[in-house]
């Protein structure tokens, strides 16, 4: 049964990682209706998010390639200082910085407290507000090549905030980038390569000390977690290319509304007893 369970739960983080709507908080919240109806953990959460972003890599490996090699060409001068691909490695250091940081000095509450489900709820319902406000105001006329290291530092603090279920990692940042009038294919794209250095290193910790704890101190193993990742690739991989697309011409408005009616839902279920917040 925790095969067919962590196979149910990769699906959701594969559905819902590039989504402005919170994989997070959607393993948190399934994790209720399963037969053990427990919370699968930030670990197992962390562990997960390494099969999406795998899938990041390969579907933005040219542009990585690129990046990559113009900023190490930069440090060894082989490459001028001011090329735009060198410029972005570094304000996607800068920008990963804030949630290196925070991550470290709150891991214990990321690990408990912020995982209340009445938290996933409020986040839910107020950072999707936000993104609607940030849709329907940015003049979204900025491009990458515009992205300075003011933007960078927001961009990484906005990014910060996914440390909270609800919130969501893409959400926070496509909506900083509304706001800072960058265009909606510029915020998601800078927000997917943003994502890579926090993502593997919160997963490749949370992978190191499950391994040295044997998986004890979550509900499924080393067997499970690798089952659930392996889809989450799969599945976040065909997520990618229909999210660029579904953005090119469409506005956020369907993950508005979808953030709200599921906020608004767990705060039913929560009330009448259904479930429980938990922490």
């Amino acid at each position: 049964m925790n095969f067919l369970e962590a196979a149910f739960l990769g699906l959701i983080q594969g559905l819902t990682e590039f989504l402005p709507i919170s994989s997070s908080a959607h393993l948190r919240i399934v994790g209720e209706f399963l037969p053990n109806a427990q919370d699968p953990g930030a670990a197992f959460t962390a562990i997960t998010q390494l099969g999406t972003e795998t899938a990041v890599i390969i579907y933005f490996w040219r542009d990585i390639v690129r990046i990559v090699g113009a900023w190490s060409g930069a440090l060894t001068g082989r490459v001028p200082r001011n090329d735009p691909d060198a410029r972005m490695g570094w304000l996607v250091i800068i920008g990963s910085l804030p949630i290196v940081v925070l991550g470290l000095l709150f891991q214990d509450q990321i690990e408990t407290v912020f995982r209340s489900l009445w938290i996933t709820a409020t986040t839910l319902i107020v950072f999707g507000l936000i993104l609607a406000a940030a849709d329907a105001l940015g003049r979204r006329v900025r491009t990458l090549d515009r992205l300075g290291t003011r933007h960078g530092v927001i961009y990484g603090f906005a990014q910060a905030l996914a440390l909270i279920p609800g919130v969501s990692r893409s959400g926070g940042t496509i909506t900083a980038g509304l706001f800072m009038g960058y265009t909606r294919e510029a915020a998601a794209r800078y927000s997917f390569l943003l994502a890579i250095p926090a993502v593997f290193g919160s997963g490749l910790y949370q992978l190191a000390k499950s391994l040295r704890d044997g998986f004890g101190s979550g509900p499924y193993g080393l067997a499970e977690t690798a089952l659930a990742t392996g889809i989450a690739f799969v599945v976040g991989f065909v997520i990618i290319g229909w999210f660029m697309r579904y953005i090119s011409s469409r506005s956020y408005q369907l993950f508005v509304w979808y953030r709200i009616g599921l906020g608004a839902l767990l705060y039913v279920l929560l009330g009448f007893g259904v479930i429980t917040a938990g922490h």
